[in-house]
């Protein structure tokens, strides 16, 4: 599954975004987050939690990307994009319609990942920078019970299988 998320969904996501969105850090820490969060296993929080999708987004993450100057504008372009037009009108959106969305919508769910780390200052990390990565990754998704012991690891393999030296 990570190889298809890495070679199809990824790509796939970034090209309908900005191209200055589409950076191999940026590819590094979806993996990276995507592996923290779900393993890319769970597309819905086990133990019933609210989160959804692959990067295990709650409504206060999708209210995030809809409202951030930054985000929003892309965000409401790749919901119609994708043919959520319905979620989104000129003047709001539908959070909990979005959150439901990005449990089925793979794309989706990276598209708003992609978007909330474009929403945090700086630039993403280099491979060395595991920290950076690390604090970033709580900054953008203030997950309630952070696991910073798979951290390192999990960067590491995220930028090895980005740079394509690791297959499934």
């Amino acid at each position: 599954m990570i190889d298809l998320i890495v070679r199809s969904t990824i790509p796939a996501a970034l090209s309908i975004l900005p191209p200055k969105m589409d950076t191999t850090g940026a590819r590094a820490m979806l993996v990276a987050i995507g592996l923290q969060e779900s393993r890319f296993l769970y597309r819905r929080q086990v133990n019933h939690g609210p989160a959804r999708g692959f990067w295990q987004f709650e409504k206060a993450g999708v209210r995030g990307v809809m409202k951030h100057e930054a985000s929003r504008g892309p965000a409401r372009e790749a919901l119609r994009f994708l043919k959520y037009e319905h979620l989104v009108d000129e003047q709001s959106f539908q959070t909990a319609d979005i959150q439901y969305a990005l449990e089925d919508n793979d794309m989706l769910a990276c598209v708003f990942a992609r978007l909330l780390l474009w929403t945090l200052p700086g630039t993403m990390p280099k491979a060395h920078e595991s920290a950076l990565g690390w604090a970033q990754y709580l900054d953008a998704w203030r997950p309630g019970k952070p696991h910073q012991a798979t951290w390192d690891a999990l960067f590491r393999e995220a930028w090895n299988r980005v740079s394509g030296e690791v297959k499934e």
